[in-house]
């Protein structure tokens, strides 16, 4: 483990992949979320089905889910790893779209990367969609909400439902 317990850096600083073969296979699930915030005029438009680019829930939803797939291309130090669900919902709250994202598998290693790419990518794709009707809106806070599983065990975000 490297200087100040960052597991991805050696004994010099360098960084380096984390080895996980001697780990064990458990059952682990990540939650996440993004918000993308927008007008009521544009959060009319995305959950009537009336955005001229077509159904942007679902665009972002099948994004979110091909997002969690490609974490490892995405993020350099990431293992590639098996996923066994990955669930994107999308609900309109007030001023906003909420994004959340829950990804599961059975690996040596987490998936709370892939929860939180997921949640970002289709934040991402949202915007897109939008972008023509609305250039002001503003994707706020990918965050991970729980994890599950592995040696660390449990943990859930203060404040997190």
């Amino acid at each position: 483990m490297g200087e100040g317990g960052l597991t991805h850096t050696d004994a010099r600083g360098r960084v380096k992949m984390v080895d996980v073969g001697d780990k064990p296979v458990t059952e682990r699930r990540a939650t996440a979320e993004a918000t993308v915030s927008m007008s009521g005029a544009t959060l009319d438009l995305i959950f009537e089905g009336a955005l001229a680019k077509g159904d942007a829930i679902g665009t972002a939803r099948l994004a979110g889910i091909m997002g969690a797939k490609r974490t490892s291309d995405l993020i350099p130090l990431c293992h590639p790893i098996s996923l066994s669900e990955v669930s994107v919902q999308i609900e309109r709250v007030p001023s906003a779209a909420r994004i959340r994202t829950t990804v599961r598998n059975a690996d040596r290693t987490g998936v709370e990367m892939e929860a939180m790419t997921a949640a970002a990518v289709a934040a991402l794709t949202l915007y897109d969609m939008i972008k023509g009707v609305e250039r002001g809106a503003r994707i706020e806070g990918v965050r991970l909400l729980h994890k599950a599983g592995g040696r660390s065990g449990d943990w859930s975000a203060p404040g997190a439902r």
